[in-house]
């Protein structure tokens, strides 16, 4: 069989939309959350694999700095992925409202957009590389592997990013399914070259880089065969670019707050490893095996928030504001359960999960501790997850940003602060902001969400 002919079966032509603005609200929400929380557990497997093939077959030194450089990779793809975000938010409203014509507007100018920002956030990345490293405090023993890694990571990143713009097309239609199928592809490519490049040919940190930009090139390539294939109004068809100024004001309008949001808390991070780092190479090691799980704590929530997103545009562009508000409580409900759900067999067997990754026995000290202590505060993180996808669904991204970088910055580098200098400067208390930022975020959603829901003025088509 040929290549195109196997690519031809992966990616049918039929049309996979979904109508959410009509049906059961419970099946929609877990239909569409499904393949999106499966996803995201493929997802997961590229740095996730990365790290354990380095802490099993490398060295230490390799397995902690590969994951302590995520706070850097993070800020500049969460640029990204909040204005991916603000064109689906667009794209699922036009769709919820019947114009197609605006959809197809929409999807074109997404592209160009993608093609843009890969260019400006490649570059930066490189530029920054070291700079990044040496402000967040990376011990020398472990700086060399962070900035092979990083280098390398990011030249090949815009295959994320269309990859990421793609699937956030697909899924603005309602279509969760496709972008699974293709990161099942893709995670299953990193987890083979990850072996081949560490194991056979001995290239360490920079064989598990290339083996991930490899494998999202290759996600990349599935997702935009699929946007060329598709039958229905998200069809990417020429020109394939679009500026059309009108349509890109409505995506920066709700995607730059979002991404200005992901980037600062990103960024915010970075100084908050540094204070992990202050402790020495153990606690980074036993901190890196915590962030892997924490990564899959967090995915039920993000799925079902992501579903809430989509049906609250559908629903808003059509005027169904009973049915979105119903929509947000049913996502509550069903990130609540997930998450608790996925809590007890981590608290149980803490040493087990972090054994996977490592078994030096200072690090599976130090990251079952972060494990037991903070992990029973992921149900908290539903709240502010949920609330804030279904705000922008409804347009509202501006709220939502606020809030978060309250809460996940301002209130945590400020607690950070008191603790380290005037409290108790203990890797206990200082890896506690993380949860104390989420109970404030989440007050602060709570309370701005039942005052305000969703006003027409924030609905994108309704302009």
């Amino acid at each position: 069989m040929s290549l195109v002919k196997a690519f031809k079966k992966i990616i049918p032509r039929g049309k996979t939309d979904v109508d959410m603005t009509k049906g059961s609200i419970w099946k929609h929400i877990i239909v569409f959350s499904l393949p999106l929380l499966i996803g995201s557990v493929f997802q997961q497997l590229y740095n996730t694999v990365d790290t354990w093939v380095l802490g099993k077959y490398v060295n230490d030194a390799a397995f902690s700095a590969v994951g302590a450089v995520g706070p850097i990779t993070n800020m500049l793809i969460g640029t990204f992925t909040g204005l991916a975000s603000g064109a689906g938010v667009v794209i699922s409203q036009y769709y919820g409202a019947g114009q197609h014509d605006k959809v197809e507007k929409a999807v074109r100018a997404s592209a160009f957009l993608t093609l843009v920002s890969a260019v400006i956030l490649t570059a930066l990345g490189i530029i920054l590389v070291p700079h990044m490293l040496r402000l967040m405090n990376m011990p020398e023993d472990v700086f060399d592997e962070g900035r092979t890694y990083l280098t390398i990571y990011f030249a090949g990143m815009i295959g994320l990013m269309v990859y990421n713009m793609g699937s956030g097309i697909l899924r603005a239609v309602g279509d969760s399914q496709k972008p699974f199928y293709f990161l099942v592809c893709s995670a299953i490519t990193n987890i083979v070259l990850d072996l081949v490049f560490v194991l056979v040919f001995d290239m360490g940190v920079a064989g598990v880089a290339y083996a991930t930009i490899i494998a999202q090139g290759f996600s990349a390539i599935l997702i935009t065969i699929s946007l060329l294939r598709h039958k229905g109004c998200i069809k990417l068809k020429a020109p394939y670019v679009s500026t059309d100024k009108v349509l890109l004001k409505q995506i920066f309008k709700v995607g730059l707050p979002a991404a200005v949001q992901l980037a600062i808390t990103a960024f915010s991070n970075v100084f908050i490893q540094s204070y992990i780092n202050f402790f020495g190479k153990e606690v980074m090691g036993g901190w890196t095996a915590y962030g892997k799980i924490d990564q899959f704590m967090f995915m039920p929530m993000q799925a079902v928030g992501l579903a809430a997103t989509t049906f609250v545009g559908q629903n808003l562009g059509k005027g169904n504001y009973k049915r979105a508000e119903k929509g947000v409580r049913i996502s509550l409900i069903l990130a609540t359960l997930c998450t608790f759900f996925i809590m007890i067999p981590i608290e149980i067997f803490a040493p087990n999960f972090v054994t996977f990754f490592n078994e030096n026995p200072e690090i599976i000290k130090y990251g079952s501790m972060f494990l037991r202590y903070i992990t029973p505060f992921f149900v908290i993180c539903c709240v502010n997850q949920v609330y804030a996808g279904a705000l922008r669904g409804s347009g509202n991204s501006r709220a939502p940003m606020v809030i978060m970088l309250l809460g996940f910055v301002a209130f945590r580098q400020v607690y950070m602060y008191i603790v380290a200098n005037f409290i108790s400067n203990t890797v206990v208390f200082i890896t506690m902001g993380y949860p104390a930022g989420w109970l404030f975020c989440s007050l602060l959603m709570v309370i701005y969400y039942n005052t305000v829901r969703f006003k027409s003025k924030n609905v994108v088509t309704a302009e």
